[in-house]
């Protein structure tokens, strides 16, 4: 097998492709991903919130085993928690149906932990750690702002953003946690080494598309336009 042929890759829409009686994943749109290795049969989940035992159904009706989660931050609609009022599943459910690793940057680990209630699991990462899925490296790309540990995930030519960056538009930079001046640096000089063709998969669908290349989003999204640190804290940085 070539690299591509056992990369096993699924971008899964929360009240779409499952949870889909959940009037909450309904509104918030999350996107789930689902990375692995087919010759080894193993996968991650990604933000895997909403229905740890149906996503768990859906790797194994593709042959795949969850030997672990990443989290790209700390929010209940990304690890599960209380959001207004209404409970969301998480990564608690998800550990109470297989044993596995949760991994997120070593700065958002308090962060989830309070969130989720989560703790023992939880293995903190520093900026550019590599978690190895079978044989398929990912790679954590720390890119605080909208949270201390917000990370996004590179691995083939893919991206997954989180809710550092949509399509249209980025992450809130007013919640517990966020830092404009950090959300700045992280779209233009953390993910500045990002190639153009590299596909890029955000958090949640805000969009008509679901993907697009780095390129296009770099010359189409609006949170680009700034040129400086200043512009762009006059126009985002609330």
């Amino acid at each position: 097998m070539t690299s591509q042929d056992r990369y096993y890759f699924r971008q899964l829409l929360a009240g779409r492709d499952f949870a889909r009686q959940d009037p909450v994943a309904k509104q918030m749109v999350n996107f789930v991903y689902a990375i692995g290795d087919r010759e080894r049969g193993e996968a991650v989940l990604v933000d895997p919130a909403y229905g740890a035992a149906e996503l768990l159904g859906l790797l194994e009706a593709d042959s795949m085993a969850c030997v672990g989660a990443i989290a790209t931050h700390y929010h209940p609609d990304h690890v599960g928690g209380s959001l207004a009022g209404h409970s969301i599943e998480g990564i608690t459910a998800l550990l109470g149906l297989v044993d596995v690793p949760i991994h997120v940057q070593a700065a958002e680990v308090p962060w989830v932990e309070r969130t989720t209630g989560v703790s023992a699991e939880l293995v903190g990462h520093e900026p550019g750690d590599v978690v190895m899925v079978g044989e398929v490296p990912v790679t954590l790309v720390h890119t605080p702002g909208h949270t201390p540990g917000s990370q996004c995930l590179l691995v083939e030519s893919c991206l997954i953003s989180g809710d550092t960056l949509f399509l249209e538009g980025c992450g809130r930079t007013d919640l517990p946690g966020s830092d404009p001046a950090e959300m700045y640096r992280s779209l233009t000089e953390r993910l500045a080494a990002i190639p153009d063709g590299t596909m890029v998969f955000p958090g949640h669908l805000y969009s008509e598309a679901a993907s697009q290349t780095m390129g296009t989003t770099r010359t189409t999204n609006y949170v680009f336009a700034p040129r400086s640190q200043d512009a762009w804290l006059a126009a985002f940085g609330r």
